[in-house]
């Protein structure tokens, strides 16, 4: 249906007395605006009734020129919204006719069935947008949303112009292929693209991590045979660099399409990627291929999109997200091309299996003729133990380090395995097993604020915590670092330091390393997967003697004497069981598998696995490969 015929619809269905003055697209959202709010209101169904007729979400607005004063409406309001609310900030919005209420109870601004919020809209006109604060201040959160309001105004008309494209008729597809642009046969940057005879769309851009192999840093979108303005929309399963990591650069060289995420996976990657260029800067003393102000064009082009819901995205490709289970706002991604022609379901990073602060990755689907799924842990003798015995073993290395009076350094990724480290520690200590400081250095704090902004994405019993102001991230084991590192490892106290990053390939995990690493009564946990070239994985391989570069820029020989262990279990990733249970479980079952995000060999033997005991037709793709699928 095309933007005419949506708007002859509503033309259709909506009563006269409701005073419908205008229809218009907005990212996702077809906007009506009305003159009389109550008469709307007074038909409970109306809205309802739209939204079936014309397949779209609907956002209801009162026309502008009714919308009372934010003086006067502030005070209307601060008469409806209990204190007890929490409201931290209102502002209002004109170019959305929105005003922008941030609280830490949204629920009371709410109100039951949504009552405060649609007296609101009949008394003022003004529509509520209503942001969660977090339980413990988060400077990437305060950045987002006042940058996000800060260019309202832009982000209306660029809002708009993607609508129309949506809404626009289009002939119907013939063909339907992908191209693999990174993360196949490898970790790291990951990158497909997928096109139809009208659409290109890409599923994640990211970097590799292990920055080592500067060939092997971003994905090959020097193939693509197309500018980069060509492309219709960008898909980002979740924040992770090897995921998110060059999306920026998109938008340095000709992009200006839509990003599509959940909230929280929006907020995180903006963390992340800032970070990204101040290690570049500080720790590799490179340029970073893009700049501040591409993250902030890619944070003004994210429409952000819920598990479950499904949107259209193109005129002829609906996209629904699905719980991956990896880290806070991960998604699987479900693509519907052409109504019907083809399905497919792209894993990014996901977890089949218990951890303590998400759900596992969701299996039920509508339809799925092809499945790309990773295959990190896909190796035939990647299976961990139990969670129970895992952290049993993490907590018995933990205690027998701080008996020998040593010191505990945990590299982990800052967003996911820091947080799902940091609630091991803290069940043990409210357990009375646990009883020491736990350092928090890098942006691990920091992440850990975004995710009690958005509660919904955890486990019910972390949610619950979070929404009874009583956050296991906020306990008083977890002491933030800030101030100088080496006071920390000379202090004569045992303790625990989690820090990123996860690979030791740079940040402050490394500092620690240069000064902890040769006394032998300290420990190094390896708590989630080391690239093949990191630092990590040739300690972790058992390297006793490694070459590092010193505060005064020159390379010396740092001695490994500290005791090095792995705990698997704590990955955010699915071992091989989870994989291949993973697959048995997608509904419906998918006509071909394809596996990525593995070491070549991991894929190789997933893909075996798939074939021979679940009778899939399964395929290891190589980077550049073309595959046509319809």
């Amino acid at each position: 249906m095309n933007l005419k015929e949506i708007e002859h619809k509503i033309k259709e269905i909506m009563p006269e007395e409701c005073g419908l003055t205008k229809v218009e697209p907005e990212g996702l959202d077809i906007v009506v605006y009305v003159k009389n709010i109550k008469a709307v209101y007074e038909n409970n169904n109306l809205i309802r009734q739209i939204a079936s007729a014309i397949k779209k979400r609907i956002v209801l607005r009162v026309d502008p020129s009714l919308l009372k004063e934010p003086d006067e409406a502030l005070k209307v309001i601060k008469e409806l919204v209990p204190e007890e609310a929490g409201v931290k900030s209102i502002k209002f919005n004109p170019y959305f006719n929105e005003v922008w209420i941030e609280a830490y109870k949204p629920g009371l601004v709410i109100g039951k069935k949504g009552s405060i919020i649609k007296e609101i809209l009949i008394r003022t006109g003004w529509s509520t947008r209503i942001l969660r604060e977090p339980t413990m201040e988060s400077s990437t959160i305060k950045g987002v949303r006042s940058t996000l309001f800060k260019e309202s105004k832009k982000r209306k008309k660029f809002l708009v112009k993607i609508g129309k494209s949506i809404n626009k008729k289009v002939d119907k597809s013939e063909w339907v292929k992908v191209t693999a642009l990174g993360g196949f046969k490898e970790v790291g940057r990951s990158c497909l693209l997928v096109e139809t005879t009208n659409n290109r769309i890409l599923i994640d851009c990211g970097i590799n991590p292990d920055t080592s192999d500067k060939s092997r840093l971003y994905p090959y979108l020097n193939t693509l045979n197309i500018e980069l303005s060509e492309i219709d929309a960008v898909i980002l399963s979740h924040a992770h660099l090897d995921h998110s990591g060059f999306i920026p650069y998109l938008y340095a060289y000709g992009y200006d399409g839509p990003v599509y995420a959940t909230a929280p996976t929006r907020d995180l990657s903006v963390l992340l990627q800032m970070d990204y260029l101040e290690v570049m800067n500080r720790y590799f003393g490179e340029e970073s291929p893009y700049n501040i102000k591409h993250v902030h064009k890619q944070l003004s082009n994210t429409i952000t999109v819920g598990y479950n819901e499904v949107v259209d995205i193109t005129p002829e490709v609906k996209l629904t997200f699905y719980n991956a289970g990896h880290i806070l706002g991960s998604s699987i991604i479900h693509l519907h091309i052409d109504d019907g022609l083809h399905n497919i379901v792209y894993t990014g990073d996901f977890k089949f299996g218990f951890t303590r602060m998400l759900d596992p990755a969701a299996t039920q689907f509508p339809r799925v003729e092809t499945l790309f799924m990773e295959s990190t842990y896909g190796g035939r003798n990647d299976v961990v133990p139990n969670r129970k015995e895992v952290e049993e073993r993490l907590m018995k290395i933990i205690t027998e380090t701080m008996e020998n009076k040593g010191k505990v350094l945990i590299p982990a990724f800052a967003v996911g395995r820091s947080q799902e480290v940091m609630l091991v520690l803290e069940e043990y200590t409210r357990r009375g097993k646990f009883d020491a400081t736990v350092y928090l250095d890098g942006m691990i704090r920091e992440a850990s604020a975004i995710h009690t902004a958005y509660p919904e994405f955890l486990r019910s019993n972390v949610q619950k915590r979070i929404l009874s102001n009583d956050s296991p991230f906020e306990s008083e084991i977890f002491e933030t670092v800030k101030g100088d590192r080496k006071s920390i490892v000379e202090d004569p106290d045992p303790c625990v330091i989690l820090a990123p990053s996860g690979m030791l390939t740079g940040g402050p995990s490394v500092e620690y390393l240069k000064m902890m690493a040769e006394d032998d009564k300290n420990t190094l946990i390896f708590v989630g997967y080391q690239g093949i070239n990191t630092l990590g994985r040739k300690i972790q391989s058992g390297a006793k003697q490694i070459p590092i570069v010193n505060d005064e820029g020159k390379t010396e020989t740092l001695n490994i004497r500290m005791r090095v262990e792995t705990v698997e279990g704590f990955s955010g990733h699915s071992d091989r069981k989870q994989l291949l249970a993973f697959a048995r479980n997608v509904t419906p079952r998918p006509e071909r598998v394809f596996v990525m995000h593995g070491d070549p060999t991991k894929t190789d033997d997933l893909v075996n696995a798939l074939t021979r005991k679940l009778h899939l037709n399964a395929y290891s793709p190589m980077n550049l490969d073309s595959i046509r699928l319809k």
